[in-house]
């Protein structure tokens, strides 16, 4: 990255340049093409979005980043972020040509790679670009954050923990843009902290939150987190992202939230509990709901479990699949609790 490289040796700090340099070239003639080519536009972006979403080969790990700094898989999008922050002239002309595609699907997506250092670290003046900017950083991370969730890849992580770590945990970078968007960056941080496994960060910020004007209504800062995950657990399809979200909802325990919140989380995850309409859950998202319910509300546990059984009962075509399940789930702890009889029987005679 720009910023580590200085610490590269100068001889390769040429190379350097001269790559991203012909990087940055590369971007303008496909930005071009879209602009003066209205019938492959989609194609373009979408082409375009991928050459920057690809992970940087060796080869090319070689010329950008001295030996210290190869310290994990980078993709090319993180490289010319740094870019654009410390030349920022270079990005001046592919922004102008973002601006003429503004409405085009995969524009979000590649301002948000390209430019969410530069949107923190440059000072813009005029306040109806930075807002258009912000909205277009949200509307893009939140895209492509999907993308990841769709894959159940972490390969945007970057650009998450930059906007976690860099922007909403350190205020100060907040003030670049318009409050506006800072709530809706928050929000979006919300939905997926989750997802990029970062709930020890979720104290900080919370503290962080910004002044939200319905929260006479709404409620504090837990409430608003609460209500994005909510939401965000009912629109998730990937089992394996579905099972990870409940999975980590026990962090939650001990948040103090309004009724109306407690119970609108209750419910969303009591919907994860019972087969068929409308989640259709499988059994592994079943069994990770109950636990997050048990665990977020063990009051009331046993008669809300007696209720679901007496709800089962009523759909017959279930009691085979019930009973199967049932009979290899007794037969898999009695096998475990053999096992560990006979491990703890043989380290017994080890310890004497």
């Amino acid at each position: 990255m720009e910023k580590a490289s200085s610490s590269s040796s100068s001889s390769s700090s040429p190379r350097r340049s001269a790559y991203l340099e012909a990087l940055t070239q590369e971007i303008k003639k496909k930005l071009t093409r879209a602009v003066v080519s209205p019938a492959q536009t989609r194609n373009l972006l979408q082409d375009l979005f991928a050459d920057i979403a690809l992970e940087v080969d060796q080869r090319a790990k070689d010329v950008i980043l001295s030996k210290e700094e190869e310290d994990g898989p980078l993709c090319f999008f993180d490289v010319l972020a740094d870019y654009y922050v410390n030349v920022s002239e270079r990005g001046k002309d592919i922004l102008d040509l973002m601006v003429q595609l503004w409405s085009q699907s995969f524009a979000s997506h590649i301002f948000s790679l390209l430019f969410h250092k530069w949107l923190f670290e440059v000072e813009v003046e005029n306040q109806e670009i930075l807002l258009r900017y912000s909205s277009a950083l949200v509307q893009g991370a939140t895209n492509v954050f999907w993308i990841d969730i769709q894959t159940n890849t972490r390969r945007f992580q970057t650009l998450f923990r930059y906007l976690l770590e860099e922007v909403t945990l350190q205020p100060i970078g907040l003030k670049n843009i318009p409050i506006q968007a800072q709530r809706e960056l928050y929000l979006l941080i919300s939905r997926f902290i989750f997802f990029y496994n970062s709930v020890d960060k979720l104290d900080s910020f919370l503290r962080n939150f910004p002044e939200f004007p319905n929260a006479f209504l709404v409620g504090g800062a837990g409430d608003f987190l609460v209500i994005e995950l909510t939401d965000q657990l009912q629109k998730l399809k990937v089992e394996p992202v579905l099972l990870h979200y409940l999975s980590q909802m026990k962090v939650l325990q001990g948040m103090e939230l309004r009724m109306t919140t407690s119970t609108r989380l209750k419910a969303c995850l009591y919907s994860f509990t019972s087969p068929g309409g409308p989640m259709y859950p499988t059994r592994a998202v079943r069994h990770a709901a109950w636990d997050a319910l048990d665990s977020l509300f063990p009051v009331g546990r046993y008669p809300r479990h007696l209720i679901s059984l007496f709800f089962r009962l009523l759909y017959p075509w279930y009691w085979p699949s019930s009973c199967w399940n049932f009979v290899v789930s007794c037969i898999k702890a009695v096998l475990y609790s053999i096992v560990r009889l006979i491990f703890s029987r043989r380290e017994k005679p080890r310890q004497s």
